[in-house]
């Protein structure tokens, strides 16, 4: 008899509009083509914690911002870690996946990030600039996100929020990584069109910066993403280090770029629900 296929919860929202993006595009491809290799079930994200007993392991991937069910999103997590479920992501990520205080502690230890702080006493650290970033240390997609002038910023620098200078950036770039192993690098040419990807050559240096924050995040598995911006003096900095359900913008890659990824998140998924 051959043996059973692992069952996989493939946890998305397919419905959810995100701004320059399909969501559900990308995770019904995904899906078509690990259904080769698990057998697969899809579900909302508010149905997760009561179906994923059934499965082998939870595929979280296009769920949508957890701000608009906060409440749930804890005690999936809580029940999770309690019952040993296997989680990919893996629930210990130290980047998005617990908010935005990484930032602040990246910025800390001298990591190459765009300027954070989150208190009005720390304001000062700030380089000066016309405008300033406000946004939400549990936000996600832009949602909360505020632009000030200076004047502004010591009545909302209240602990809740991170604040950052405007940085007028050449262009952004993502890196794309499954477990330590870097997939490929798509670029926005145009800062005010930032879902206008193209393919991305990086360098020797692009890729150290990148694997620096891989490293920090500590995941024996699973899929991230290094968000940067390229500063006018020509470094990179950390945006955002996407550890728990980053969009990958697979439309954006060739057959063979996604015939890649497929495989390398396969390899992965098998080495990871094997324990």
């Amino acid at each position: 008899m051959p043996a059973a296929r692992p069952r996989l919860l493939h946890v998305t929202d397919l419905a959810y509009e995100a701004r320059g993006r399909r969501y559900c595009d990308e995770d019904v491809f995904l899906a078509s083509r690990l259904r080769a290799h698990f057998d697969l079930a899809l579900c909302h994200p508010l149905d997760a914690a009561a179906l994923m007993e059934s499965f082998d392991g939870v595929l979280v991937r296009n769920s949508g911002p957890v701000l608009g069910y906060r409440k749930e999103y804890d005690a999936f997590r809580e029940r999770a870690l309690q019952d040993g479920v296997r989680v990919y992501n893996p629930l210990t990520g130290r980047a998005d996946m617990a908010g935005k205080q990484y930032l602040l502690d990246l910025d800390a230890e001298g990591f190459p990030v765009i300027p954070t702080v989150d208190r009005p006493e720390d304001l000062h650290r700030l380089p000066e600039a016309d405008r300033y970033v406000v946004k939400p240390k549990l936000g996600a997609d832009s949602i909360g996100l505020r632009i000030v002038p200076a004047d502004a910023l010591a009545a909302l620098a209240d602990g809740s929020v991170l604040v950052q200078p405007c940085v007028d950036f050449v262009y952004e770039v993502s890196f794309y990584y499954v477990d330590h192993d870097f997939q490929y690098a798509l670029y926005a040419p145009r800062p005010d069109r930032r879902w206008e990807l193209q393919p991305y050559r990086p360098t020797v240096r692009d890729l150290e910066f990148a694997r620096r924050f891989v490293d920090w995040n500590g995941l024996a598995h699973g899929i991230q993403r290094v968000d940067a911006c390229r500063a006018p003096d020509g470094e990179l900095l950390l945006v955002e280090l996407e550890d728990l359900n980053p969009y990958l913008s697979l439309d954006a890659l060739d057959d063979a770029g996604r015939d890649s990824f497929v495989a390398a998140t396969t390899r992965s998924l098998h080495r990871f629900l094997d324990g």
